[in-house]
C-alpha cells in the first residue's frame, strides 16, 4: 500500500463552515481570545457602531446597561438597522446585517464618510457568539423586534407597532460555551466609554449597572475634547507647561487632531485612535507623529543654538516625558486584523508629518518658552541615555569575564528549553532557600531576591541599571533592557512573582511589575508574567488538613466543619517547609497562578501611577479605598 492510499487526503475531507460556524469554530480570529479581553471585545463592536451613527450625524446619546443576568445593552439614537427585503438575498436587512459575514453599510462611502466598524463583521460576531441576542430597531415611526440564538435567528422580525424613538437597541449574552467567564466589569467599560466621550466632545454616554450589589450609573461628556482627555492624564503628574499643544485640521477628507504636554516623569504615554478605534499597535498615522515631532524640536533647538548643526536629539529622547493623543478620522481605514489594533494606511504617514511639523514649527516660534523646556527635558534625557549606555556596557564587560555570566544567586534549571522552563522570583533568601529545595529542578529555576527592588516609577534607566537586585532579574531573563530589550532571548516562558501574602509582599510584587509594566512591557503582553497564589491559612482536623487561599475560604470550611479544628494562618512563605510550598505554590497540578494581562492601557498606567508615583496622598487615597481588595488586584 503506498504512502498516498494509506493517508488519504481528496476533496471530501475539506471543511466548509457554513454562515457564522467560522466564529464559533475560530472565536480567536474575530475577538482577539475567549478571556476577559475578548468578552469586553463584544461590547466594543456594538459600541462602535453606535459611535459610527453619531459621526454620521444621527443621535448623541449612547446608552450601555449592564443587566442583572450579565447580559449587556447598548441603545442608540441613531437611524436604526433598515427592515426592508435586501433584494439579493432576500432576507430583511437586519437579519442580514446580524447573520452575514461582510454585510453593512460601510464598505462605501454612501451612508458613512468614516466609520470605526469598517470589516462589516463586528455585530455578526458578536450575535455569533452570544447564547442570546435580541434586536429592537426603531425605523420609519416603528419598532421591529427579532431573537437570536447562537447566530441563528429563533424569530422572524416582528413589528411591534408604531414609535416615536429612533435608533437601536441590542441585547446580547456571551455564550458561556465560548467564554472562559461571563463577567462584565463596571470599571473596563467606563474607561472606555470615558476615552470614547473625550475624543467626540458633543458625545454622551450613560453606563448602567444593574447588577444586585453593584447598582451605579455614570455619565460622559466632555466640551474640552482631547485636550480634557490630555488633561486628565496628567491630573497626577506635574507638567512642565499648563498650555496644552493643539491643534485640528482636514486634509485631503481626513480630520487630524493633536494634543500634547509634557510632564516631569520618565515615561511616553502616546495614545492614538483612529475613527475612534484605539489603535494600540500604532500605524503610519504615529510614524508620521514622532518623525514630525522629533524633527520640529531638532531643528527648534539648532536654530537657537541650544545644540549644534552635527547633533541630534533622538526620538527617545524627545519623547521623555510626553503625553500625547493622535486621532486620525478617515473615510477608508485599512486596519490590520479585526482586533484593529494598527492602523495601515501608508499615505498618512506623509500627511501626518507634514501637519505636525507644520503647526509645531509654528508653535514653537510663537512660544519659545514652551520650547526651550521641552529641548531640556529631551538634553536631561540625552546624559541619562549616556549614563544608561556606559551601565550596559559595563555590566556585559563584566559578564564576558565570567566563564557563567548568570547571577551566582540563580538556581537555574536543567532545561535549555525556553517554552518549558519557569522562573519563580522569590522574596527572601529564607523562602529562596524553601524554593529551591522543594523545585523540580529539571524545568523551574529560583532567583530570591534580597528586600525591596528600586521603585522604577521614580527613576531614569541609568539608575535602574545601578541597582543590584535589578540587574539580577536582568541578566537572569536575558532579554536585556530598554533599547537592548530582545524577547527572543528570554530564558523562561513562565516568570512567576512569589511573595508573602502580607502587605510587604504585595509591595514587592508590585515593585517587580513596575519595572515589567514600563521597561519590559513585552513580557507582559506576551503573556510571560504570573503572581503566585500562595495559601493564607492551614486548617487541620481529624487527622485531615486543607490550604485555605483566602478569608472567604475559610469561612466557608469553617461552617462546613464546625467540629474541633486547627488554623495556622502563614505569615511568609518562609514558614512553610519545601514539601508545603511545592504542593500549595509551586506544583503545577495544584498550584494556583494569577496571570498579569493588561486590559485597559489606561487604567493600568494610573494604578501604577498612584500606587509607585511620587505623590504619597494618592497612592494612600487609593490603598483606603481598595483596601479590603489587596488579594484580588488585577493589575
Amino acid at each position: 500500500m503506498s504512502l498516498f492510499e494509506k493517508d488519504t487526503y481528496n476533496a471530501s475531507q475539506i471543511q466548509v463552515l457554513k454562515g457564522l460556524d467560522a466564529v464559533r469554530k475560530r472565536p480567536g480570529m474575530y475577538i482577539g481570545s475567549t478571556g476577559i479581553r475578548g468578552l469586553h471585545h463584544l461590547v466594543w463592536e456594538v459600541i462602535d457602531n453606535s459611535i459610527d451613527e453619531f459621526l454620521a450625524g444621527y443621535g448623541n446619546i449612547i446608552e450601555v446597561t449592564i443587566n442583572d443576568d450579565n447580559s449587556i445593552t447598548v441603545e442608540d439614537q441613531g437611524r436604526g438597522i433598515p427592515v426592508d427585503i435586501h433584494e439579493e438575498t432576500g432576507l430583511p436587512a437586519a437579519e442580514l446585517v446580524l447573520t452575514t459575514l461582510h454585510a453593512g453599510g460601510k464598505f462605501n462611502n454612501n451612508s458613512y464618510r468614516v466609520s470605526g466598524g469598517l470589516h462589516g463583521v463586528g455585530v455578526a460576531v458578536v450575535n455569533a457568539l452570544s447564547a442570546e441576542l435580541e434586536l429592537n430597531t426603531y425605523v420609519n415611526g416603528q419598532e421591529y423586534y427579532q431573537k437570536y440564538q447562537k447566530g441563528v435567528a429563533v424569530t422572524g422580525l416582528i413589528n411591534k407597532g408604531s414609535s416615536k424613538k429612533r435608533g437601536t437597541k441590542i441585547t446580547f449574552k456571551p455564550d458561556p460555551e465560548i467564554f472562559e467567564i461571563i463577567d462584565f466589569k463596571f470599571e473596563t467599560l467606563a474607561r472606555r466609554l470615558q476615552e470614547s466621550a473625550f475624543l467626540n466632545k458633543d458625545l454622551t454616554f450613560i453606563l448602567t449597572d444593574k447588577r444586585e450589589g453593584n447598582l451605579r450609573q455614570e455619565k460622559y461628556q466632555y466640551d474640552g475634547g482631547i485636550k480634557a482627555f490630555i488633561e486628565h492624564l496628567n491630573k497626577n503628574r506635574t507638567v512642565l507647561h499648563e498650555e496644552i499643544i493643539y491643534f485640528k485640521e482636514n486634509i485631503e477628507n481626513i480630520d487630524i487632531e493633536i494634543g500634547i504636554q509634557y510632564n516631569d516623569g520618565y515615561n511616553e504615554r502616546i495614545l492614538s485612535y483612529a475613527n475612534n478605534i484605539s489603535t494600540t499597535d500604532g500605524g503610519y498615522h504615529v510614524t508620521g507623529f514622532k518623525t514630525a515631532l522629533t524633527r520640529a524640536i531638532n531643528n527648534f533647538a539648532r536654530e537657537n543654538k541650544i545644540i549644534k548643526k552635527e547633533e541630534t536629539l533622538s526620538g527617545d529622547d524627545v519623547r521623555e516625558g510626553i503625553t500625547a493623543i493622535i486621532s486620525v478620522k478617515l473615510p477608508d481605514p485599512q486596519f490590520d486584523g479585526q482586533t484593529k489594533s494598527r492602523l495601515g494606511n501608508i499615505e498618512l504617514r506623509s500627511i501626518v508629518e507634514n501637519s505636525v511639523y507644520d503647526h509645531l514649527h509654528l508653535y514653537f516660534d510663537l512660544n519659545p518658552e514652551v520650547a526651550n523646556i521641552i529641548v531640556e527635558k529631551a538634553l536631561q534625557a540625552v546624559r541619562a541615555r549616556n549614563a544608561s549606555k556606559k551601565a550596559r556596557e559595563l555590566t556585559r564587560r563584566k559578564n564576558a569575564l565570567n566563564s557563567n555570566s548568570l547571577p551566582g544567586k540563580l538556581a537555574d534549571c536543567t532545561s535549555r528549553k525556553a517554552e518549558e522552563s519557569e522562573l519563580f522570583i522569590v522574596e527572601g533568601d529564607s523562602a529562596g532557600g524553601s524554593a529551591k529545595q522543594g523545585r523540580n529542578r529539571y524545568f523551574q529555576a529560583i532567583l530570591p531576591l534580597k528586600g525591596k527592588i528600586l521603585n522604577v516609577e521614580r527613576a531614569r534607566l541609568d539608575k535602574i541599571l545601578s541597582n543590584t537586585e535589578i540587574a539580577t532579574i536582568i541578566t537572569a531573563l536575558g532579554t536585556g533592557i530598554g533599547e537592548d530589550f530582545d524577547i527572543s532571548k528570554l530564558r523562561y516562558h513562565k516568570i512567576i512573582i512569589m511573595t508573602d501574602a502580607d502587605v510587604d509582599g504585595a509591595h514587592i510584587a508590585t515593585l517587580i511589575l513596575t519595572l515589567f509594566y514600563r521597561y519590559m512591557p513585552e513580557l507582559i503582553e506576551k503573556g510571560h508574567i504570573y503572581l503566585a497564589q500562595p495559601p493564607l491559612y492551614k486548617v487541620s482536623w481529624n487527622k485531615k488538613e486543607q490550604y485555605i487561599y483566602n478569608d472567604e475560604e475559610l469561612s466557608i470550611i469553617r461552617e462546613e466543619i464546625k467540629g474541633n479544628f486547627v488554623i495556622q494562618r502563614y505569615k511568609g512563605l518562609g514558614e512553610m517547609n519545601p514539601e508545603q510550598l511545592w504542593s500549595t505554590t509551586m506544583n503545577p497540578e495544584t498550584r494556583k497562578l494569577l496571570k498579569i494581562e493588561i486590559n485597559n492601557d489606561i487604567e493600568a498606567d494610573e494604578i501604577f501611577t498612584y500606587l509607585m508615583g511620587s505623590n504619597a496622598s494618592l497612592r494612600r487615597d487609593f490603598i483606603i479605598e481598595n483596601a479590603d481588595l489587596v488579594r484580588d488586584l488585577d493589575v
